[in-house]
């Protein structure tokens, strides 16, 4: 395999975690799995690896971009990234709220509830750790 895909792939785990990007390559099939390859060379593999910009950086951008885009979906997947790169619940809601400005009140109540949706499922997955480790 190429380095790119390896290096993407490995950075695509970290950021999203293992069960988004597992369930992501097994749903290939043939139509998606050139754009799967593709996503994690060129994406992960050379632009999320791309010095510059932290991942914690990077992930509030791309929320940021999903927010303004409407892509409801794909902002879940990396508001949970977001989270796990080090960004708060706080900064993700004032991001929202200075979203509803340039992108418009309705593409902020999306990420809103996006957020609460995924902070749920990322807290809750934190205290099944918490409880494993005890």
């Amino acid at each position: 395999m190429d380095d790119r895909f390896e290096k993407g792939l490995a950075l695509r785990r970290k950021v999203l975690g293992d069960a988004h990007v597992e369930r992501s390559l097994k749903a290939r099939d043939e139509f998606t799995t050139d754009v799967q390859q593709i996503i994690t060379e060129i994406g992960w593999g050379t632009i999320w690896n791309r010095p510059g910009l932290s991942l914690r950086e990077r992930s509030m951008a791309t929320v940021s971009f999903l927010v303004a885009l409407g892509k409801a979906h794909e902002l879940e997947h990396h508001l949970l990234g977001a989270l796990r790169n080090g960004c708060t619940k706080v900064e993700l809601k004032e991001l929202f709220l200075h979203g509803a400005l340039y992108c418009g009140f309705p593409a902020a109540q999306e990420g809103i509830r996006a957020l609460r949706k995924v902070s749920a499922e990322y807290e809750a997955n934190l205290a099944k750790t918490d409880e494993q480790a005890d």
